[in-house]
């Protein structure tokens, strides 16, 4: 008999749903990463100061700290709703910068009290996106559409980040806004476009009582879901460290690097935030076109190679030298990303996901942590000498915790490595 034919990478495609959360998350994907390199932008230039700089990043990560009640909301009302309900809050927020700018009203203060407000709500956005791909996927497809769906990101650094930077410095911050504007009300139409499946009259009695507890209690319950599952501890311990060790030196520092270390502008900018992405994007669709991975494994030594680019782009003095870095960085988080969202949506029961996706989330949290500590550094002993400390001591950790779970992360028949 011959093999059954391998399932295709767009496989994911053939569900309809998939069809509308996958534009709705490119387009909100693409908004963030422009708004991202234009706002990080008017902040430095307008201040002059690396350490507001990374406060204004930090700002972002507010959210962190409530996302699990984002999920908790999610499992009550749906996560489509709740979807929709921020993506229109991303619209309302742009539009107050689009009228400040082209009214000539802009100023530093105002984009930091955006900024916070927006960081209340888009952490949780990837975290409500992989709870409603589990929703609306088959089992056996969620590796492909987990993947795919990553590309949504991906590609919003190149095309976000190159398209951001350029119509800021053709056009200026208020048409620039308008785009995004745009971007975030189209996405908002797509995601309540999709329709999530009818559940059973059983789950739908469970999801009435659930209303009738209280949020805390449901809060409480998820948190302990997450903290009794080793695996799901693991993942969670190795995206905190990344967020706080990793993401501050290809995320919130590269206007400053763009800017200081390598004497460019907006344009390299934008390069170099692309240069990360395209990497990104080619991990993405890689694994998705692979089969029968050990998750957990990819997770270790993606997030291992991961954190040695990082010690040598630390060391980077030229914009192309850093290019070549960052894509390979971009390849190996890629891998270790998927894999954590993998292994959480493969442990995690249907009644938890939003509150287990929350928990996700809030690890988050280490990335304003580690932008304001490198901040300060930087001002004490140099960008090369944070970016060294930082690699340097992520990849020490990181080998802690595969030591400390090696049962539920190495072993081969481990759950977490299940093909």
């Amino acid at each position: 008999m011959s093999e059954p034919a391998r399932p295709s990478a767009l496989a994911p495609f053939q569900v309809r749903n998939y069809r509308f959360q996958w534009p709705a998350d490119l387009l909100t994907s693409w908004a963030f990463e422009m708004e991202l390199i234009i706002l990080g932008w008017y902040v430095l230039v307008e201040t002059g100061s690396v350490v507001l700089l990374t406060l204004f990043a930090s700002l972002g990560y507010i959210g962190t700290l409530v996302a699990p009640m984002f999920g908790v909301v999610g499992d009550r009302i749906g996560h489509r709703d709740l979807l929709g309900m921020m993506r229109a809050t991303y619209a309302v927020l742009a539009g107050v910068l689009m009228t400040l700018a082209l009214s000539g009203q802009l100023a530093p203060v105002y984009v930091f009290i955006v900024a916070a407000v927006m960081g209340v709500v888009r952490p949780s956005d990837l975290g409500v996106r992989g709870a409603l791909v589990a929703t609306i996927m088959p089992q056996g497809q969620l590796v492909g559409a987990i993947s795919i769906s990553r590309t949504t990101m991906d590609t919003a650094r190149i095309a976000g980040a190159l398209s951001g930077a350029g119509l800021f410095a053709s056009l200026g911050m208020g048409p620039a806004y308008v785009a995004i504007v745009c971007l975030y009300v189209i996405a908002t139409a797509l995601t309540l476009c999709i329709v999530t499946p009818a559940k059973p009259n059983a789950a739908g009695e469970a999801a009435g009582e659930a209303l009738q507890r209280s949020p805390l209690r449901d809060l409480k319950e998820g948190v302990a879901y997450v903290w009794t599952t080793p695996r799901m501890q693991a993942a969670l311990w190795v995206a905190f460290l990344a967020n706080l060790t990793a993401y501050p030196l290809s995320n919130g520092l590269l206007p400053y690097i763009a800017k200081t270390i390598y004497g460019t502008n907006q344009t390299g900018l934008g390069y170099l935030s692309a240069s990360f992405a395209i990497g990104s994007l080619a991990g993405s669709i890689v694994l998705s076109l692979i089969r029968d991975i050990r998750v957990a494994r990819l997770m270790i030594a993606s997030t291992v190679v991961w954190y040695v680019t990082l010690l040598v782009f630390a060391q980077m003095q030229t914009v192309p030298t850093a290019i070549m870095c960052l894509v390979v960085a971009g390849f190996s988080q890629s891998l270790a990303m998927i894999s954590i969202a993998v292994i959480l949506m493969r442990t995690a029961s249907e009644n938890f996901r939003g509150r287990v996706m929350g928990v996700r989330m809030m690890v988050i949290y280490g990335l304003p942590i580690g932008l304001l500590a490198a901040g300060s550094l930087i001002d004490e002993i140099g960008f090369a000498a944070t970016g060294t400390l930082y690699a340097a001591a992520g990849l020490a950790l990181m080998m802690a915790i595969v030591l400390h779970w090696r049962a539920d992360l190495w072993h081969v028949h481990a759950p977490a490595n299940a093909r």
